[in-house]
């Protein structure tokens, strides 16, 4: 494969005397897990909630003041499909790894489901360049992002969860997919224990490769942000440009106590009193903030250590979630309300609560600090944006890309762009059975300012408009039967065949489930 920057930066770096290399910019993706919309003390809607009063992050808040803030970013509903999209540039239709994977072979849905569930790619992505024919069965070949930024002589790192591919499957060593460094990236999906004390947990789920760190009592994220500052220095001291993908397990489940911010949610013994709750936090949300806060804190220490390496100035910081925040087990509140406000729902539903996202991007010397983009991002859009953040402008592939370079909108912060988003997810989560709440299986689109929602068990479509109401209360779907609804329906349903998405099919005949706007 041949990628390179462009031959116009090229020819103005050989007239500055420089090398590709001297000046080229770093690139750190900040990747946070299960983190909702609105899980931070930066407001991502129009107005201030009990929630970001809640929680503290003051270095987002620091991001967010030296850099732009996306208000509506998106990404997948659980977390593979997310990471596939961002590594591979396609969307989670196309790509087919649209539910978590774990072990090879190992269809993840809940059971129960009234339609039969499609052979989805449950064995994930994989490097395209010596695959083997048993990791072909059910996976996706890419030429993946970290491989098109090594080969234009990027250092490349990964520090943190993976989650691409199943385990036993080339794809599951990030070091396949061209990373130069790979640090606890494995298939599994979640910590075992963010607790060295208890040696990262155990089994499927533990976190490896971190043993020096047990008798230290290092919590996770913060041994995470060690090693990647350690894994920063060889490219530094070479002046070479480097990725790095920092993708912290928080702030996934389990819950551990960080004992270095639990404090900072009690008083008196007991959890805070909270505004959205009307109620004191109980334990699960004392620690869950103060995992956020351990996430936040290493977002700081990375900023710091940019700048204490004179290299703040040419490193641009992308942050983003994989999938929305939980909002049904184990939270407190109740639930779909509660956790997300005023997004409806969580993490694996349709809701904006399952798939909105906090997003922001410093960019220093291109991007005007403080301000706000509300143009639409797909997680896929990050695949072409590093690229072309990098200079790269020749990058084939094997796989078609789908994501749009948000690149202008950084340089542009007042521009805004019309972005159809096109959600897939013909699987069954943990609230597979709750509908109403936008569980279950699903596809749905957003296009200008309405989103719909089709429901292939019911065959149910439901439509709402964000613009007047971000907590999707109200169904728009009779009223707007004859008119907007088999529009809308039309383009989701076009959107999906283009991508050569997969259908869940009826138990009885075996035959596929009518699209959404009722073909065959």
């Amino acid at each position: 494969m041949n990628t390179h920057p462009s031959a116009l930066l090229l020819a103005s770096l050989s007239a500055l005397g420089a090398t590709a290399e001297d000046v080229r910019p770093n690139i750190v993706l900040f990747l946070v897990d299960d983190m909702g919309w609105q899980d931070t003390s930066v407001p991502f809607w129009s107005a201030r909630t009990p929630l970001n009063a809640r929680y503290r992050t003051p270095n987002m808040e620091r991001m967010a003041r030296l850099g732009v803030k996306f208000t509506n970013a998106y990404a997948c509903p659980v977390s593979s499909p997310s990471r596939c999209s961002l590594l591979s540039g396609m969307n989670a239709a196309r790509h087919r790894v649209t539910n978590w994977v774990a072990r090879r072979d190992e269809f993840t849905d809940e059971a129960g489901a009234s339609v039969k569930l499609p052979a989805w790619h449950c064995n994930g992505i994989q490097p395209a360049e010596g695959m083997s024919e048993a990791d072909r069965h059910l996976s996706t070949p890419v030429t993946a992002l970290p491989q098109l930024l090594r080969e234009a002589g990027y250092y490349t790192i990964h520090c943190g969860k993976g989650n691409f591919a199943s385990e036993g499957t080339a794809g599951a060593n990030p070091l396949n997919f061209g990373y130069d460094v790979n640090i606890t990236g494995s298939a599994a999906g979640a910590p075992a224990s963010y607790l060295a004390q208890e040696n990262y947990g155990k089994g499927f789920f533990h976190v490896s490769g971190l043993e020096a760190y047990y008798e230290r009592g290092t919590f996770l994220t913060e041994a995470l942000t060690l090693e990647a500052k350690k894994a920063m220095q060889k490219p530094i001291s070479e002046h070479k440009p480097f990725f790095l993908y920092l993708a912290h397990y928080a702030i996934h489940t389990p819950y551990n106590a960080d004992p270095r911010f639990t404090s900072h949610y009690m008083e008196g013994g007991e959890g805070i009193y909270d505004a959205q709750l009307r109620a004191r936090l109980n334990q699960q949300e004392v620690n869950r903030a103060a995992l956020l806060e351990g996430m936040d804190k290493s977002l700081g220490d990375v900023l710091d250590y940019l700048e204490e390496q004179g290299i703040a100035d040419n490193t641009i910081v992308l942050f983003m979630s994989d999938n929305g925040g939980h909002s049904v087990w184990p939270r407190q509140g109740r639930l779909n309300i509660d956790p997300n406000f005023p997004a409806r729902a969580g993490k694996g539903s349709a809701y904006e609560g399952g798939v909105r996202e906090p997003m922001m991007v410093v960019w220093p010397g291109v991007v005007e600090g403080g301000t706000q983009n509300a143009g639409r991002v797909m997680i896929e859009d990050f695949f072409p944006t590093i690229l072309e953040l990098a200079g790269i402008t020749s990058a084939p592939t094997v796989q078609t890309v789908d994501g749009r370079s948000f690149a202008e909108l950084l340089r542009h912060p007042t521009l805004q762009r019309e972005r159809t988003c096109v959600f897939h997810f013909p699987n069954r989560w943990r609230e597979a059975d709750n509908e109403a709440e936008g569980y279950g299986t699903y596809s749905a689109l957003i296009s200008g300012s309405y989103k719909l929602i089709y429901f292939w068990e019911s065959q149910r479509l439901r439509l709402y408009n964000l613009a007047a109401d971000i907590s999707e209360q109200h169904d728009l779907s009779d009223a707007l039967r004859q008119t907007t609804l088999p529009a809308l329906a039309r383009e989701l349903t076009d959107s999906l065949i283009s991508y050569d998405a997969q259908r869940p099919l009826d138990k009885q005949t075996s035959k596929p489930i009518a699209w959404p706007d009722g073909r065959e």
